[in-house]
């Protein structure tokens, strides 16, 4: 199995809500589980069913969780010594040679992406266009509405 990267960000959050799962919500579905058992006919108990199937939605997470935190491979880029050279877990700010507009992102793994907060995932378009290039350096990125040039203008660990 290959190991998929992750930031020490990305993986506390999984831990934090595999944690929550198992320590609040998995008790709470039991518990909902031997109350609505204690009604008697489960045939036609629509709380029994419902909360089996909260269960269902929540044993299927926590393996989820589980699976992704024994692949990832944690990535603490505060330890990388900064080259200036965009790498996984940098944050990149970009200027866009047309309209002057920056844009700031952080390169995360494809659980970690969300590009309202400023992560994007490493296999997006504009990170492969970036990974690996130096300040200073111009890009062109595939969009699309169609090609826009950038330029790397800054490169941080942070």
């Amino acid at each position: 199995m290959r190991k998929v990267p992750m930031t020490v960000a990305g993986a506390e959050r999984l831990r934090a809500e595999l944690n929550e799962l198992k320590t609040e919500r998995r008790p709470r579905i039991i518990q909902a589980i031997a109350e609505a058992r204690a009604h008697g006919d489960l045939k036609e108990n629509a709380e029994y069913h419902a909360a089996r199937e909260q269960q269902s939605f929540c044993e299927g997470r926590i393996n989820e969780i589980e699976g992704k935190l024994a692949d990832a491979e944690v990535i603490d880029i505060k330890a990388i010594p900064s080259t200036g050279r965009v790498i996984f877990g940098t944050t990149v700010t970009l200027v866009n040679l047309e309209t002057d507009k920056k844009v700031v992102y952080q390169i995360v793994g494809e659980d970690e992406a969300d590009v309202k907060a400023g992560r994007i995932s490493v296999g997006s378009p504009i990170a492969r266009a970036i990974m690996g290039k130096e300040v200073g350096e111009e890009i062109v990125v595939k969009a699309p509405a169609g090609d826009i040039d950038y330029e790397i203008e800054a490169v941080e660990h942070l």
